[in-house]
Formats: structure tokens, sequence, C-alpha cells
């Protein structure tokens, strides 16, 4: 069993920062890809960023040059330091870990980032 402990979310103005944390525990052998998502009310969930064991990273257009995903593969461990943030990045995120050798997928129960105007 894995349990995804996320972190970092809450209320801030427009230009503001927020840094989220997801940390992974339980039967861990090694992580493969993990990222974060997002989910604003009445739309999909979208990928915000990704970053991979080697450390290559991908992000959405929307939030490329403002967010930066990273992670400490000794604490399975993934962090997004999100600046400048607007009002349209208001969502719940939820980060996304994919284990090497299984390849299973676990999700956390998210957290929820509010930019005021």
């Amino acid at each position: 069993q894995v349990q995804l402990v996320e972190s970092g979310g809450g209320l801030v103005q427009a230009g503001g920062s927020l840094r989220l944390s997801c940390a992974a525990s339980g039967s861990i052998v090694s992580t493969g890809a993990m990222g974060w998502y997002r989910q604003a009310p009445g739309k999909q969930r979208e990928l915000v960023a990704r970053i991979f064991r080697s450390g290559g990273t991908a992000y959405a257009d929307s939030v490329r040059g403002r967010f930066t995903i990273s992670r400490d593969n000794a604490k399975n461990t993934v962090y997004l330091q999100m600046n400048s943030l607007k009002p349209e990045d208001t969502a719940v995120y939820y980060c996304n870990v994919n284990l090497l050798g299984s390849g299973t997928n676990y999700w956390g129960q998210g957290t929820q980032v509010t930019v005021s105007s």
C-alpha cells in the first residue's frame, strides 16, 4: 500500500506564491514519473507539470515560466513552486506518482489553491 500526503495549499492574492509538497510512503521500491494535476470547478482534471526520475520536466503552457516542479528521490517527495499566481490558477491540485516496476499510479487526496484578484 502506498500513501500520498499533500501539503501547502491555501489562499493567496494574485501575484503571490505557494509551494506544494507531496510525500509518498509505504511499499515503495522506487518512484518513476511524479506530477501535479489540477481540477477547477466544472472543468476536467488537467496536467500542470511532470518530472521524470531523470529530472526531465514537462509543463502545461499556462504555467510554464511561473511554476517549477522538483523532486527529492531519497524522500520520495515532489514539489511544485508556484509564482506569479493568477485567479485562473484556482483549483484543487492533485499529485500523481508512478511506481517503477509495477507501473501503478497513485493519487493524492488533493489540496485547494485559491487565488484572489
